[in-house]
């Protein structure tokens, strides 16, 4: 273990972060400062550990599967670029999944890889400090939303400090499951659906009466596609990897959100921007997101590229 005392995070070799989420595997590996870190390789697998068996608190063979067999591949890309540091998240899915610990043990046994499964409550402190990273936060009060496949992350802060922070079971993959059967959603199960956030939501409710909020962040996923059809759609390039973060126009958020809420499936997967694994769960993630901004009267909405694996990696360079 290097001494942190003697050396600089400048001059330490690279880290690897993993966040394992419900919907997709992330892998980053960077070196240098925490502030301005180097990133080395970085790729997203839609591994959709949830598919099939979200709600029912298991993953099924296929997908159980398909996660063994990135992390085989992630083992490899971490051996070449000699990773001195790793560090494995793991979040909703394998939290709650029944043979979740399985998959660990296996994992271990097969790559070396120690996984860490973390409660929302840390997912949620990641995630603030990934979202502080990428400069989003100012002095005034934001929420950061993050919408995963299996939870969804509910952050009240600004750049100093977190006021208010908890984890819902309400991802978007749970919520395709439970209400989005008929394609395009039909307005009874929409309704059902902000019945049950409203029955889900009430401490969310009761922190945000108390905190004034200036704006809503949503941290990376499914703001990341309103941004690429929305930028898309005006005849624009938009590379996620050169910015950081972006202010949508309050019309335009509200459009593409009502245009993908109404669309069916085959109209979504003709749609640039949006990547295969969002085609279904974009529509529950606009419900969710719409949900939150009526809620609390703000239609101002911005994007954080940075999120959980920015906020571990924060730390792992620090």
């Amino acid at each position: 273990m290097t001494d942190k005392t003697s050396t600089s995070s400048a001059n330490r070799g690279p880290v690897a972060v993993m966040d394992l989420g419900t919907n997709t595997f992330h892998l980053l590996i960077a070196r240098g400062d925490a502030a301005d870190p180097e990133e080395l390789f970085h790729t997203t697998v839609p591994v959709k550990l949830g598919e099939g068996g979200i709600n029912s608190g298991i993953i099924q063979p296929a997908a159980y599967q398909r996660g063994i067999e990135t992390m085989l591949n992630f083992s490899e890309r971490i051996k070449e670029f000699k990773a001195e540091r790793i560090s494995a998240i793991a979040t909703s899915a394998l939290r709650s999944a029944s043979n979740g610990r399985d998959f660990i043990d296996e994992v271990k046994t097969r790559t070396g890889i120690a996984i860490e499964t973390i409660n929302g409550d840390r997912e949620a402190q990641y995630i603030y400090e990934g979202v502080k990273a990428g400069h989003c936060l100012t002095a005034k009060n934001s929420l950061i939303l993050d919408i995963g496949g299996g939870s969804v992350e509910f952050i009240l802060g600004n750049a100093d400090k977190i006021l208010w922070k908890q984890s819902f079971e309400i991802g978007a993959a749970r919520m395709l499951d439970k209400f989005h059967r008929v394609d395009p959603i039909p307005a009874s199960s929409i309704n059902e659906m902000s019945g049950y956030l409203e029955q889900t939501l009430p401490t969310f409710f009761e922190a945000a009466k108390n905190i004034k909020v200036d704006n809503i962040i949503g941290s990376s996923g499914a703001f990341e596609t309103f941004v690429e059809v929305i930028e898309l759609q005006k005849g624009n390039e938009f590379d996620l990897k050169k910015n950081r973060k972006y202010h949508f126009d309050a019309d335009e958020f509200i459009a593409v959100t009502n245009r993908l809420i109404a669309s069916s499936h085959h109209e979504r997967e003709n749609t640039k921007g949006i990547i295969p694994i969002r085609v279904d769960m974009i529509v529950s993630s606009a419900l969710i997101t719409r949900f939150v901004m009526a809620k609390l009267g703000i239609n101002d909405v911005l994007m954080s590229t940075y999120s959980l694996k920015e906020g571990v990696l924060a730390e792992a360079l620090g």
